[in-house]
């Protein structure tokens, strides 16, 4: 199957998203991500990439601080108002959808009334401005398992499938036997897993094949799923020291011939 190849747009550390468009669709790469919420900055990433022949496939919202979704009280009205603003950036910009985060770290807060009536309220915002929110796997496979379930019958809630943080964080859960059916779009990253009492942060988001994830079975999953959307980067330059040394255009190079591989597996 023929799928689109892309990369996160701010993967360059010493370029702004805009100046890295350029580089990468030169390199290949024919959709990209944005990890932007202003709505100036996203509009002009989307009419740069219609000038490049890219797709701005969909905007990552902001998450720090996402636990605070899961308590009572008004401590998650900061983040609110930032994935409110992604949702208003995408809906401006003709952008269909925004990848939310669910919970962060490994013992987040329990799941509560509370938290289920903010992203209750998050998703009719969505809604209204007809953008669709994918929510991503992380740590905590209740908190995501909880919000797909609750929002089953919403054709506006979908799954982001993060492929280097099932490897490292739920490596015996395959996400894609439970949400394939339901799957909106990818992060494609590496790392080296981590071992079973390690509650360190293995996330290190390496250039495929850097890591030890074993992308032939990624993608027997995605092609039994049928999964016709991009095949997603979510590398950045400044996460290994070697990777600075390629300088941008081989590392963008680098990039493309990795996605590349795996789209041929």
């Amino acid at each position: 199957m023929k799928r689109k190849l892309g990369v996160v747009a701010n993967c360059l550390k010493e370029k702004t998203e805009l100046e890295a468009l350029d580089l990468i669709a030169d390199a290949g790469f024919r959709a990209v991500f944005s990890e932007s919420n202003d709505p100036a900055t996203v509009l002009a990433l989307r009419e740069k990439c219609d000038k490049l022949g890219i797709s701005l496939d969909f905007l990552h919202a902001p998450f720090r601080g996402i636990n605070d979704f899961w308590l009572p009280g008004d401590a998650y009205n900061a983040l609110r108002r930032g994935i409110e603003a992604s949702i208003d950036s995408a809906a401006g910009a003709g952008v269909p959808m925004v990848v939310c985060h669910v919970s962060s770290g490994w013992w987040p807060p329990q799941m509560c009334q509370a938290g289920l009536d903010h992203f209750d309220a998050l998703v009719e915002y969505a809604g209204r401005k007809k953008v669709t929110i994918a929510f991503e796997n992380l740590r905590k496979v209740g908190n995501l398992a909880a919000l797909m379930d609750r929002y089953e019958k919403n054709p506006g809630v979908g799954f982001c499938y993060d492929i280097g943080h099932e490897h490292c964080y739920t490596r015996t859960v395959h996400y894609m036997d439970l949400y394939a059916d339901r799957l909106l779009c990818t992060h494609i990253h590496d790392n080296h897993g981590r071992e079973k009492d390690d509650w360190s942060d293995p996330d290190e988001h390496l250039l495929p094949f850097d890591g030890n994830i074993d992308y032939t079975d990624i993608m027997r999953r995605l092609n039994d799923a049928d999964f016709a959307g991009t095949l997603m980067l979510e590398i950045y330059d400044h996460t290994h020291p070697d990777y600075r040394k390629m300088g941008n255009e081989a590392f963008l190079k680098t990039a493309f011939e990795r996605i590349e591989r795996i789209s041929k597996l």
